[in-house]
């Protein structure tokens, strides 16, 4: 006898997506929360132009814009050399997006739209409940979890598959045995708001320093989210005082600021990390990871709003496979549908996460980083396409090919473009 048929294990985008998509097919399917919503979460805030066809399919996307969220047309990057890579998302020939713009917006409200459609679709979801354990029967099959609540009271709910929507430090992957840490890069993270930033424009911005990286960009309501990234040997310096740190950092970046020094934080900020978390493999007899829990390598790219809404899509797709096998997890039944999402999430995000990868070598680089930056200058379509790659609508495989790279380290660039350090 089970509690659900489907047991979701985080209630952010990749869980709220997963349930919705499983009720949607008439499945019983419960999510489990520890938090309350509407709740915070320590995030870039940024949603690419696909994710709204995500939203909309959800019939989420009116909700969320009639809260009025930020339309970002693209993205500026600015190297430590001062060179810039401006993309827009309405300007790579040959590839439109679902919608010409990305969304920015708050995550209370976000979460609490897209888990709200979830409900609408059937889905039982239940706050304030901790996850703590997996339960498994004596072949090591996933079978259900153990819950604390509140009032600390612990039960035990069974599922025929569960779900691990749990984030960056998934409790499901650690208790499968699958979670990984790589070795690099090695980061941590500061988020904040902050109101009266000066320059905001309809682009989002990354910074690039010589010890880490900021993203900034508006949210909606003269809000400013403010991510800022740094290598984690700085993680000690940072567990002081969050606040003053981020603030000092900002102010300490010369071409920002004057921009922040009218601003006000309007929160505390709060820390994230460290990243580069990827699952060994993405399911397990009974279970499957999705979201931040089967992969989070580096921020820098900002479009984890869509992993996750995709990935809840394509586990919802296996989930419900493996319910119709009618197996108990023995040899031949469930198991194939829950090992071919792990296939199927490959084939989806391998390329993505190769260019994620690169992007991430480049950036630990300030040298090549301000060389693709003064590339970019001189050949504005080479931005356009990266952030069109970026905002999940131009194949990956654009960037990875040989013409494309050469054309941004092998060339030599005119001396009128060279920018000198800042």
């Amino acid at each position: 006898m089970t509690d659900a048929q489907v047991i979701v294990v985080g209630g952010g985008p990749a869980g709220a997506s997963t349930a919705f998509s499983l009720a949607s097919r008439g499945v019983d399917v419960r999510v489990l929360d520890r938090a309350r919503f509407p709740r915070s979460k320590p995030c870039a805030e940024c949603l690419s132009p696909q994710a709204s066809r995500i939203l909309h399919t959800m019939g989420a996307l009116d909700a969320v814009m009639a809260t009025n969220p930020a339309a970002l047309a693209g993205f500026t990057v600015r190297t430590p050399g001062g060179a810039e890579i401006r993309g827009r998302y309405d300007a790579v020939p040959g590839h439109r997006a679902f919608s010409d713009r990305g969304l920015a917006v708050r995550r209370e409200v976000l979460d609490t739209i897209l888990l709200d459609r979830a409900r609408a679709a059937g889905a039982r979801v239940e706050e304030g409940v901790h996850v703590v354990n997996l339960v498994r029967d004596a072949r090591g099959r996933v079978t259900g979890v153990v819950v604390r609540a509140e009032d600390g009271a612990v039960r035990t709910l069974a599922a025929r598959v569960v779900v691990g929507a749990d984030g960056l430090n998934s409790m499901t992957a650690r208790r499968l045995g699958v979670a990984h840490r790589h070795r690099w890069p090695r980061r941590v993270a500061l988020v904040a708001h902050y109101e009266g930033v000066r320059g905001i424009t309809e682009l989002g911005e990354m910074h690039v320093t010589r010890d880490g990286f900021v993203g900034i960009a508006d949210v909606g309501g003269g809000v400013t989210a403010v991510a800022a990234v740094f290598p984690a040997r700085r993680a000690r310096a940072i567990q002081g005082d969050r606040n003053a740190f981020l603030d000092a950092w900002l102010q300490a970046q010369p071409h920002l600021a004057s921009r922040f020094a009218p601003a006000r934080r309007t929160d505390a900020a709060r820390a994230v990390g460290p990243f580069a978390s990827h699952a060994r493999r993405a399911s397990a007899p009974g279970a499957l990871l999705v979201g931040d829990a089967a992969d989070f390598f580096d921020p820098f790219t900002g479009e984890g709003i869509y992993s996750a809404l995709r990935g809840g899509e394509l586990a919802a797709e296996f989930a419900a496979a493996a319910l119709e096998s009618g197996g108990d997890g023995g040899d031949g039944d469930d198991r194939r549908a829950l090992a071919e999402y792990d296939r199927a999430l490959r084939r989806e995000f391998r390329d993505k996460w190769r260019v994620e990868r690169a992007i991430g070598a480049v950036v630990a680089r300030p040298r090549l980083i301000s060389r693709v930056g003064r590339a970019c200058e001189a050949r504005p379509a080479l931005a356009h396409l990266l952030v069109g790659v970026c905002g999940d609508f131009v194949p990956p495989a654009r960037v990875m090919q040989m013409g494309f790279l050469l054309s941004l380290f092998a060339r030599p660039l005119p001396a009128a473009h060279v920018a000198h350090p800042a």
